[in-house]
């Protein structure tokens, strides 16, 4: 694949707790430069990510409940109306994995479906972690089949935080499962252009990864 076209599927991601706004900036400037498809913020700086990225292409992504997905689900919602409100284009969404395990697919669900169905009223996009690394095959079976009911637009690995991160084997599988309408972002681990490509090849259509300049060739020692 050509550079321009590996990241034109990239969110460029920075969630760490140890950011600032300097650090922001310079990520919406690279995103920018470099073509990323999107940029993905902390809820706090999503206005001011707003501005920097103002009349350009970048999307702007944050995450929702992250990065457990146990919030209660009013709060998730909340969450997601300020975010949008505030600029967001794209919502990252834990999935509330305790509700999950507890075998309360119908509180799952309606979470995902509220949070989906406003988005979808404000012409945003949801993204769904489901946190694969922690889930059996059969888990993934079931929280595809969940995906598909709550309408989501993209089904994404993982977080980075909890359990494995992204692998092709379950790019392929989700690919397999999911109709071709919900898209899949990988995410977890990604810190190589031959890991991206690999993922794109198995059906991710998004890399969500803060190894970005590295996967498009940027010399470490000017990040």
């Amino acid at each position: 694949m050509e550079t321009k076209d590996i990241a034109s599927r990239i969110d460029h991601t920075l969630l760490k707790p140890d950011i600032s706004i300097e650090k922001i900036k310079a990520l919406c400037n690279e995103g920018i430069e470099y073509g990323f498809a999107a940029v993905c913020v902390p809820p706090y700086f999503v206005t001011q990510s707003k501005q920097f990225l103002e009349e350009s292409k970048v999307k702007l992504a944050t995450v929702i409940g992250f990065p457990f997905g146990y919030s209660h689900s009013l709060i998730k919602v909340e969450e997601a109306k300020r975010a949008m409100d505030d600029g967001a284009a794209e919502l990252d969404v834990v999935m509330n994995l305790a509700a999950f395990f507890s075998g309360y697919d119908k509180d799952v669900l309606k979470e995902i479906q509220s949070i989906t169905q406003l988005a979808h009223l404000k012409n945003k996009q949801v993204k769904w972690i489901i946190e694969t690394g922690l889930l059996s095959s059969n888990d993934i079976r079931k929280a595809c089949a969940i995906a598909i009911k709550g309408e989501v637009d993209y089904v994404k690995t993982s977080t980075g935080f909890s359990g494995e991160g992204a692998t092709v084997e379950v790019v392929q599988l989700l690919r397999d499962l999911l109709p071709k309408k919900i898209k899949i972002k990988a995410s977890g681990g990604i810190k190589t252009r031959e890991q991206a490509e690999a993922l794109i090849a198995a059906g991710a259509d998004r890399i969500g990864t803060s190894s970005s300049l590295q996967i498009v060739g940027v010399p470490v020692a000017t990040i």
